[in-house]
């Protein structure tokens, strides 16, 4: 039912590496097309347990075709979703999982204003009732603003130039498509490297428009509240910006710094990675989907609550 939406990418190996209980409780943070959803489901028994959440209204839709007593669809922001498993009883849980970025469809829908592709609005909401659009941004954030956004999530290098292009183009006309901007940047983007240079700056403002990297610190920081005692955090990661404060988080319990002693003088951090370095996609998978090129998939497990150190 799904792959046509969005084809999965590692798979098989996402779902090896949640270690699926039969009769556990498991979460897929960002449903899609239910890939992933359908094959946890397929796992399960009955008494076995599935929360899937995603913002999207297409993800809703698709969702209705997944018709099972022990499937449970949440419409909202993954980065509230303990309040909604706590509410509904599903918590604490034997595993999450999370496809981080943007799907395929998202991609594929010209109207969504996502693709350098496609003329069109320039949107680039993965919730559609939110106010915020890419318009928006380009219309109304300073020049200094503009800078930061497209230097620190486009990662552009010109992007002192670019934010006062921008700015000088929009005192004159409008901003509003996506062809309105491809047209600025091409000024501006390396000879040869146009494409790359329209990804970055289209992923700097997807990213500003949806609040990503708040929203991934915002879920990271639930998921050991979340998870039992071994319960298994699998993530994939498409970039960078999103990779780090994954590998971060896993590694320390935290996104900046060092990691910190408890009351005790022991290091303690909630989660422990299950494998050593980020599994990425072959050969044969990159040339099925391109979009697997850049996949981090990282794995991760609840460590038990530290214990009171009381001979001292």
């Amino acid at each position: 039912m799904a792959d046509p939406y969005h084809i999965p990418v590692l798979a098989s190996e996402s779902i090896e590496h949640l270690a699926i209980q039969a009769e556990g409780t498991y979460v897929d943070l960002t449903f899609g097309g239910g890939g992933h959803s359908q094959r946890i489901l397929e796992k399960l028994s009955p008494q076995g347990q599935l929360v899937s959440f995603d913002q999207d209204t297409s993800a809703y839709e698709v969702s209705q075709s997944m018709l099972a007593p022990n499937f449970r669809f949440v419409q909202s922001n993954f980065r509230f979703f303990s309040k909604y498993l706590k509410l509904f009883g599903h918590s604490p849980v034997d595993g999450i999982l999370a496809d981080l970025g943007i799907s395929s469809h998202q991609i594929d829908t010209p109207q969504r204003g996502f693709s350098t592709r496609f003329d069109a609005p320039l949107d680039m909401r993965m919730n559609a009732q939110q106010t915020l659009r890419a318009e928006d941004i380009v219309a109304s954030y300073s020049e200094s603003q503009l800078q930061n956004l497209l230097g620190m999530y486009g990662e552009v290098r010109n992007a002192r130039t670019l934010a006062q292009a921008l700015v000088r183009k929009r005192l004159k006309d409008p901003i509003k498509s996506t062809e309105d901007l491809k047209n600025i940047l091409r000024r501006y983007a390396p000879r040869g490297k146009e494409n790359r240079y329209f990804a970055q700056v289209f992923q700097a403002l997807r990213i500003e428009v949806n609040d990503e990297l708040g929203a991934l610190k915002d879920m990271l920081l639930q998921c050991p509240l979340i998870l039992k005692p071994g319960g298994r955090l699998v993530i994939l990661s498409y970039h960078s910006l999103e990779d780090r404060p994954v590998k971060n988080f896993i590694q320390k319990g935290k996104f900046t710094g060092e990691v910190e002693k408890d009351l005790y003088g022991n290091f303690y951090t909630p989660l422990s990675p299950v494998i050593r370095k980020a599994l990425q996609a072959g050969p044969e998978e990159q040339a099925q989907n391109p979009r697997s090129r850049s996949v981090r998939l990282r794995v991760a497990e609840r460590n038990p609550d530290p214990k009171p150190n009381i001979s001292s």
